[in-house]
């Protein structure tokens, strides 16, 4: 049976380390949309030209475009035994998209989507923010409350220098925890409606939540 796993939660929550994790752990591909829509464009396909007329202009793509661009990715062969879609849906209106997609492209198999929230703490959430570092070559994420580099300030990985986001602040957390609340969280609504959605306890550490995640699926 093919497997497809979506992961709500707010900003800072764990899914980019989690999603990363399952898909080596299940061998699927991790299918990340930001990263997707910036190879579209670097490589100059039809949706990816498009795409950048609208970013060009400081205008967000919209939604049509983008679950085109994620339709071809998830039609692709990697994609036959399942997929673990991170950065999408963000919004009721991009989760009737992924509807309509799915429904397509497994017409004449069978398939059990899950749609995977995190819930968690708002106070850990901001300490997490606040404390988090990244390599400024390899992408590496750290975070001096709980996964520290070995050296202060320097990747323990490549040995590049360790930045802090301009927006891993208290203030612009809160904006977009406002963001998040309006836009994606009434998504948790909608897979719960739908059947679909199962809640892990997302506060604790990577392994704990580890464990977890792979109780359920």
């Amino acid at each position: 049976m093919k497997k497809e796993f979506i992961f709500l939660g707010p900003p800072a929550c764990g899914k980019g380390t989690q999603t990363t994790k399952l898909a080596e752990y299940l061998n699927f591909p991790h299918i990340d949309t930001g990263s997707l829509l910036r190879a579209e464009i670097k490589n100059q396909t039809p949706a990816g030209i498009e795409a950048k007329t609208f970013i060009d202009k400081g205008r967000l793509v919209p939604v049509e475009l983008v679950s085109r661009i994620i339709k071809n990715r998830l039609s692709n062969d990697d994609c036959k035994d399942g997929y673990i879609l991170d950065g999408f849906p963000r919004s009721l209106e991009q989760a009737e998209q992924l509807t309509k997609i799915n429904a397509e492209l497994d017409k004449n198999i069978e398939a059990d989507f899950m749609a995977i929230y995190f819930d968690i703490d708002t106070d850990l959430l901001l300490e997490r923010i606040v404390n988090r570092r990244s390599c400024s070559k390899c992408g590496e994420i750290y975070n001096l409350a709980f996964k520290a580099p070995k050296c202060e300030g320097v990747c323990d990985i490549c040995g590049g220098e360790l930045t802090q986001r301009k927006d891993d602040t208290k203030e612009v957390a809160g904006s977009r925890f406002e963001t998040y609340n309006r836009e994606t969280a009434p998504l948790v609504k909608y897979y719960t409606d739908a059947g679909v959605l199962k809640t892990i306890d997302a506060n604790g550490t990577i392994d704990e939540v580890w464990e977890r995640l792979t109780d359920i699926i």
